[in-house]
């Protein structure tokens, strides 16, 4: 299985309030960063490691830490920029990239407009982090271009996802492990998830 959703009590509550129409544009904000943190520690539990010698204040030991060369975080612009806070709280070393797609609303199909990536990804796991998985043209896209970067493994987060996206990125990306706070009914007839939680960048930005 392609894309996971994470069922933790405290994500499926912190979505709930999210999703509601009432909630306003700063607890929008803060609801996102938090359901990534969380969302994170799911999708990094096997980051790899490095054995390294250290001193207590008892005596020597050997012990893990993240290989030197880390994370980069990947939002799609402009919305995944919301999930960004929450990912670097535990990972503050963590490089960015940035991708910007932008979805054509009569088609449903991406367009490039920007992407800057760091350089040498061998060793660097990315995360591309984007709120909606509707028809995963944009994820798929930028899932694209990553790769012909070379990293060592692509991951991608979201918030909520529709099975028509999930099995877009499964068949495109069989390699790229997708986390989800929760797996949605289906698209409606404007390719926007059902029951969703509206257009995440207007909600996150204050722009709808």
């Amino acid at each position: 299985m392609t894309v996971h959703a994470v069922n933790h009590p405290l994500i499926q509550h912190k979505l709930t309030i999210l999703r509601n129409k009432e909630t306003s544009t700063k607890k929008f904000r803060e609801l996102t960063s938090e359901i990534t943190l969380l969302l994170t520690y799911e999708a990094t539990r096997n980051l790899p490691l490095q054995e390294v010698e250290i001193e207590t204040p008892m005596c020597p030991m050997k012990s893990k830490r993240l290989v030197n060369e880390g994370l980069v975080i990947a939002p799609i612009l402009r919305a995944g920029l919301g999930m960004v806070e929450g990912m670097l709280s535990i990972f503050p070393a963590a490089r960015l990239a940035h991708i910007g797609l932008k979805r054509d609303e009569e088609t449903a199909l991406p367009h490039s407009y920007y992407f800057n990536i760091p350089n040498h990804l061998e060793k660097s796991t990315v995360i591309v982090v984007d709120p909606m998985l509707a028809t995963a043209g944009s994820l798929c896209a930028a899932i694209d271009y990553v790769k012909k970067y070379s990293p060592a493994k692509v991951l991608a987060l979201c918030l909520i996802a529709s099975p028509e996206g999930a099995a877009r990125v499964e068949k495109d990306h069989p390699d790229v492990d997708v986390f989800v706070a929760a797996m949605d009914e289906r698209l409606d007839e404007r390719a926007y998830i059902i029951p969703g939680l509206g257009d995440a960048g207007d909600r996150m930005f204050g722009t709808g």
